[in-house]
């Protein structure tokens, strides 16, 4: 299956907005492929307004959140994978969700052939009645 994290920070941004608040994420800068301004980074953390008015192009897919923001008045494009997504809550009252951390799962490629079900690897039958 598919991780649920990205679904619940779509679902959890809207919420957010709808509610008039603004939606704050929490990102964990050391991971792999996180593009972030760096000189904001502190303890490897950095928290992001991804309000409407804040972002541009905001984009939460399955894979990474990315947008384009300012920080100190340069245009930046900010690219995080969802598993560098800590929580994301509302700036106003803290109401969100902290996530547990993800451990990698690979999955294969679908042209992987399947496992034989039968030990001796000889194809079996079974009388149906």
């Amino acid at each position: 299956m598919t991780p649920s994290r990205p679904y619940i920070m779509r679902a959890l941004y809207e919420w957010i907005v709808d509610n008039g608040c603004t939606p704050y994420i929490l990102v964990d800068a050391a991971i792999d492929n996180v593009m972030v301004p760096e000189q904001y980074v502190k303890d490897d953390q950095i928290v992001l307004n991804i309000s409407p008015t804040a972002v541009m192009e905001l984009n939460i897919s399955n894979d990474a959140v990315a947008f384009n923001g300012r920080f100190g008045g340069v245009a930046t494009d900010i690219f995080v994978p969802v598993s560098a997504v800590i929580g994301i809550y509302a700036r106003e009252n803290g109401q969100g969700m902290v996530f547990e951390p993800e451990e990698e799962v690979e999955i294969p490629p679908d042209d992987t052939p399947p496992e034989p079900h039968n030990p001796e690897g000889r194809p079996s039958l079974k009388i149906v009645k």
